[in-house]
C-alpha cells in the first residue's frame, strides 16, 4: 500500500513537473516569436508579410500554451497577449505597417515569469 501512494506521488509529481517543463519551452517559444515580431516591424517596409508571419508564430504558440495549462496567472497573461495579438492583427489588416506591439511584449514578459520556475 505504502509503495502505491509513493508512485502516485511520485507520479502526480512527475506530471505537474511536465507541465511546467511544457510551460518554459512555450514561454521560450513565444518570446522568439514576438522577437521575431519586433524584427518584423522593424523591417515592415521591406518585407510586411513578415508582420503577419510572425502575428501567426505567436499565435500558434499561445494555442499550444493555452492546451497545456490550468494555472489561473498564466491563463489570464495568455488572454492579455491574445488581446495584443488581436489588436495588432487589426491595425495590420487596416495598413499600419508599424503598429505598437507594446502589449504584446508586456503579456510575454508576463507569460515568461508566470513560467519560470522559482
Amino acid at each position: 500500500m505504502a509503495s502505491a501512494a509513493v508512485l502516485t506521488t511520485t507520479l502526480v509529481g512527475c506530471g505537474a513537473l511536465d507541465k511546467a517543463m511544457d510551460c518554459v519551452a512555450t514561454a521560450d517559444a513565444i518570446a522568439t516569436s514576438v522577437d521575431k515580431l519586433s524584427q518584423a516591424v522593424s523591417n515592415a517596409s521591406n518585407d510586411p508579410t513578415q508582420l503577419n508571419e510572425a502575428l501567426n508564430d505567436i499565435s500558434t504558440e499561445l494555442g499550444n500554451l493555452q492546451d497545456t495549462t490550468d494555472n489561473a496567472d498564466l491563463s489570464k497573461a495568455v488572454d492579455d497577449l491574445t488581446k495584443g495579438v488581436e489588436t495588432v492583427k487589426t491595425a495590420v489588416d487596416n495598413g499600419d505597417t508599424t503598429p505598437d506591439i507594446t502589449p504584446i511584449t508586456e503579456a510575454a514578459a508576463e507569460i515568461g515569469k508566470v513560467c519560470t520556475p522559482g
